[in-house]
């Protein structure tokens, strides 16, 4: 059996922490004792345990099966591991985790993996194994039909190159119109090769490719951000899960839009972004290595 942490199953629900503590204080399986709730008799009936970690002492966690229905425990539907997810795709459970965590949707903890706010948005959740106390993360089931997980599966490099286009961040957004963006790809071109072979959109662009090659930074060009909207990043940095955007077209209004509602997503998701400009582009590297600092990335 797994355990799943109170607050972590008020998540879960979609409900306020507080709500929950004074729902199962209702049920009679938790009581106020001290200014800290502590388990009931009937509570531990239902299958509650007390656990203890140094950061944040006692605590009462739930079976992960549990559902909250007049007091009454009831079946969940079956969440997968990364042993199941592996399965499926054919590969390695340490091999399904690094690309989860790649994804940004899961982070490596001195305990095991622990959920992020993309993991949680996909579905999700955070567990604990009752004798380790390991972290690990489980997921629904719709997860083996998610476009941008299936996509790395189901796509050889070739393919990727030519029958699906890539669409620059900075040309596609939601509710585009895709005339809009193909016009934009049509007049930029990706023809201005880089150092490590990449061939982008811009001189600006080349610099910016340039400039992490030179730093010994591996990076990915036009990566698909995995989330709901059809989004991608100029840049994607994997040590540190960090996306670099180049604006380069202020003075076009509809490109000033179409930039307003892409940093609305990055908000969304609490993505790391790092931001350039014309005027970074003079002296990249006077400001980039700051920016990358500010995300623990080291250059220099």
């Amino acid at each position: 059996m797994e355990y799943i942490s109170t607050s972590a199953l008020a998540n879960e629900l979609d409900i306020r922490s507080s709500d929950l503590f004074d729902k199962l204080k209702a049920f009679g399986w938790i009581e106020r004792k001290n200014d800290k709730w502590t388990l009931t008799e009937l509570g531990k009936h239902k299958g509650g345990q007390v656990r203890s970690s140094p950061k944040f002492g006692d605590y009462i966690v739930w079976p992960e099966n549990i559902v909250l229905d007049n007091g009454q425990q009831q079946e969940k539907p079956k969440l997968l591991n990364a042993t199941a997810l592996g399965k499926y795709f054919n590969v390695s459970s340490q091999r399904m985790n690094l690309i989860l965590s790649e994804f940004g949707w899961i982070e490596k903890d001195i305990a095991g993996w622990i959920i992020t706010k993309l993991g949680k948005n996909v579905g999700g959740r955070q567990l604990e194994h009752e004798t380790s106390g390991g972290s690990y993360v489980l997921w629904p089931a719709n997860i083996l039909q998610n476009k941008s997980l299936a996509g790395v599966f189901n796509e050889t490099p070739l393919e990727k190159e030519t029958t699906k286009p890539v669409i620059s961040v900075q040309q596609q957004q939601t509710q585009v119109p895709v005339s809009t963006s193909n016009n934009f790809r049509d007049k930029f071109e990706a023809k201005h090769r880089t150092k490590d072979g990449h061939f982008v959109r811009s001189r600006a662009e080349v610099i910016i490719d340039d400039t992490l090659y030179d730093y010994g930074l591996v990076h990915a060009y036009e990566k698909k951000v995995p989330i709901e909207e059809e989004l991608y990043t100029d840049f994607y940095l994997p040590n540190g899960k960090v996306y670099i955007e180049f604006w380069g077209m202020e003075s076009d209004p509809q490109y000033v839009e179409r930039k307003k509602i892409k940093l609305e997503i990055y908000k969304k998701y609490d993505l790391k972004l790092i931001e350039l400009d014309d005027s970074d582009i003079a002296n990249l590297d006077d400001h980039l290595p700051r920016k990358l600092l500010k995300y623990g990335i080291k250059v220099y």
